[in-house]
């Protein structure tokens, strides 16, 4: 019984630790990483419904949700989701998986996009008090079907908190419990916000952006991560 208690204590301090982030840079320049967006320059961007190739229902809307706000912050004019997710479900594209590999002049000539966002889920879970999600994102022209940005993450969030009550057993018993009524509903959309906003972090900035076409010289990142993130 003390092995016991012993090794679930372990556990559970191992579980607050803070984590690490492993992105670095890549040995390219923006301008030679996504050499196809600074050509094509897109200004309109269309978000798809993601791929969900996991049992996790809910997934494939929670992280639809969030990836327009981060692509508007580069300076993107992103299609209104809502609007687009009606126009989706009454034409029956809602699944994205069946465009992914074909033309998509169509989303140009209806929604007047000049790009747009593919995001396939392969992995989204629960395990203990961590999310551990694996992710890919395209950026396709509509004109060309050139992949113009693409980039993966492989994201674990831990989702223990600091509760205050200090580093002790105690205050890690304390933590479980917070962390055990804080996450149970907002743990999957922190976890989607955080892996869109990762993942786009290094996209060229648009044309709205007063960052616009000069940021070709700066080093561009790895195009798959690994995050071990803690809230």
């Amino acid at each position: 019984m003390r092995r016991y208690w012993y090794f679930l204590i372990i556990g559970i301090v191992m579980l607050t630790q803070t984590s690490c982030t492993v992105s670095v840079t890549s040995n390219l320049t923006k301008g030679e990483a996504y050499a196809k967006m600074y050509e094509e320059n897109p200004v309109s961007i269309l978000v798809m419904p993601p791929i969900n190739n996991t049992n996790n229902i809910e997934a494939k809307d929670l992280l639809y949700t969030s990836i327009s706000q981060h692509l508007a912050e580069a300076g993107y004019y992103v299609v209104s989701p809502v609007m687009a997710m009606d126009v989706f479900k009454n034409e029956s594209a809602y699944d994205a998986e069946y465009f992914i590999h074909s033309s998509l002049n169509k989303f140009k000539e209806y929604f007047g996009a000049d790009a747009v966002v593919f995001a396939v889920i392969d992995k989204w879970a629960k395990e203990g008090f961590q999310i551990h999600t694996v992710l890919s994102y395209i950026v396709k022209s509509t004109t060309t079907n050139e992949i113009l940005f693409e980039r993966s993450c492989d994201m674990t969030l831990n989702l223990m908190k600091n509760s205050g009550y200090g580093n002790g057993l105690a205050g890690v018993l304390a933590d479980v419990i917070v962390s055990a009524i804080d996450v149970a509903t907002t743990e999957h959309i922190e976890a989607a916000r955080i892996a869109n906003k990762n993942v786009f972090n290094d996209i060229p900035f648009g044309k709205y952006s007063p960052l616009y076409l000069q940021d070709k010289d700066l080093m561009s990142k790895n195009k798959h991560m690994v995050l071990m993130l803690r809230r």
